[in-house]
């Protein structure tokens, strides 16, 4: 089994725009004695309040959102390439209709509170700093709405979660 090491951010060679938008990620959170996830691929990482910090953005009817709502942390993962048939399945399958963690056979580790995987090769490990509703009232630019909140969407805004990176964590072969 492979071990996992922590890295300073500084050391950690990381392209935003391929490692969220094109990889995608895993966001994982704890409430109570259950862990769910789901896959994202809007966020960015950045410096806010003096800190170095991601924000993602969470749909408000996504069964994760939840776990996110209930935790102080949650963690980001970054998997491999061969892993994404199996997070195409963890973002299009809610956590409310079954375990779609064990059905894809990951290992949930654990940071203190903070679930992650084994199968990762990169983990953030985040303390919530804030969180902002994106409602149709903020949207600036007319073609937003109806590209992104159209249909079955219409009224399922997402949130923006900032949070602060406390540990990087890599996968040792």
């Amino acid at each position: 089994m492979s071990q996992v090491k922590e890295i300073e951010l500084k050391d950690l060679p990381v392209n935003p725009f391929e490692m969220i938008g094109k990889d995608w990620m895993l966001v994982t959170a704890k409430k109570g004695d259950q862990v769910n996830t789901m896959t994202a691929s809007w966020g960015g990482m950045g410096v806010l309040w003096g800190s170095d910090v991601v924000f993602v953005f969470i749909r408000q009817s996504r069964f994760t959102k939840e776990f996110i709502d209930a935790a102080d942390h949650f963690s980001l993962s970054f998997l491999p390439e061969s892993e994404k048939k199996a997070m195409g399945y963890l973002g299009r399958t809610s956590g409310r209709d079954e375990d779609k963690i064990a059905k894809v056979g990951y290992e949930v580790l654990m940071d203190g509170d903070t679930p992650y995987f084994a199968q990762a090769e990169t983990t953030l490990i985040c303390r919530k700093l804030s969180r902002h509703f994106l409602g149709q009232e903020g949207m600036i630019d007319e073609e937003i709405v109806p590209k992104w909140y159209a249909g079955a969407d219409a009224e399922n805004y997402h949130d923006l979660y900032v949070a602060k990176i406390e540990k990087v964590l890599v996968k040792e072969d």
